[in-house]
């Protein structure tokens, strides 16, 4: 997963497409293989799961980007490689979380990826006037204390989404406009805002959207089962 952001975005970067004018094809095509690699070698429950999130990526992709302006792609349009790819970094980091080496580490790495994530948000607003990251940061840390979410799932995916954005912005792939959504004046953002993984609280939403309609028996015994283990 690591490997195919870097090097997708390296590809379908602003230096890679003054060489190569068609790199983002390459790099599309790059990002729908390792999302179909990953795809046939994924247990059935993560294939429904990793279906349902192209839906929500593409939807949350034209909303955010196209319709809204949010952010804006080095070509002005949708590359065939985003929605795969925050499908494949969805299933990626499902599966990092269940590692049995981070499973045994957890109580250790989850402060440590807390405090780090307020430290990264609040230098962001300090040194770059991120009020907009800023926001989406305690956003999340809202979201933690009054719903119960998988806190190791988002905290990871809150830095590989950091990885991510780091790099697209860098390779000059996307960029956000200084203020928020390029019209409020009163929220300045960086480019990339810290906290923007705030919206894959909303696209894992989506996803389990579709999975409890589509397979409403396999849902409730996943809640039994949940239900279960916090009593034990």
């Amino acid at each position: 997963m690591f490997l195919t952001i870097l090097v997708g975005l390296f590809i379908d970067g602003v230096m890679m497409s003054t060489i190569i004018p068609q790199s983002q094809w390459i790099a599309n095509v790059l990002v729908v293989a390792a999302f179909f690699w990953v795809y046939q070698h994924a247990s059935k429950q993560v294939k429904q799961l990793m279906g349902y999130g192209l839906v929500v990526a593409v939807g949350g992709e034209v909303l955010f980007s196209l319709v809204l302006g949010m952010y804006t792609y080095r070509q002005e349009n949708l590359p065939l490689y985003v929605p795969f790819g925050h499908s494949l970094i969805y299933a990626g980091v499902y599966y990092l979380v269940k590692e049995p080496l981070f499973k045994k580490q957890q109580h250790t790495i989850l402060p440590i990826l807390y405090c780090a994530m307020i430290l990264y948000s609040t230098a962001s607003l300090v040194f770059v006037k991120d009020v907009f990251g800023f926001l989406c940061m305690v956003i999340i840390l809202a979201i933690f204390k009054w719903r119960q979410v998988s806190q190791p799932f988002f905290l990871v995916m809150f830095f590989t989404i950091v990885y991510l954005e780091l790099l697209g912005t860098y390779f000059q792939c996307w960029y956000w406009p200084k203020i928020w959504f390029g019209n409020i004046s009163f929220i300045p953002s960086a480019n990339p805002p810290s906290g923007i993984s705030v919206f894959y609280f909303l696209f894992d939403a989506g996803c389990l959207w579709f999975y409890k309609h589509l397979n409403p028996l396999k849902w409730q015994r996943l809640r039994r089962f949940k239900e279960l283990r916090r009593k034990h």
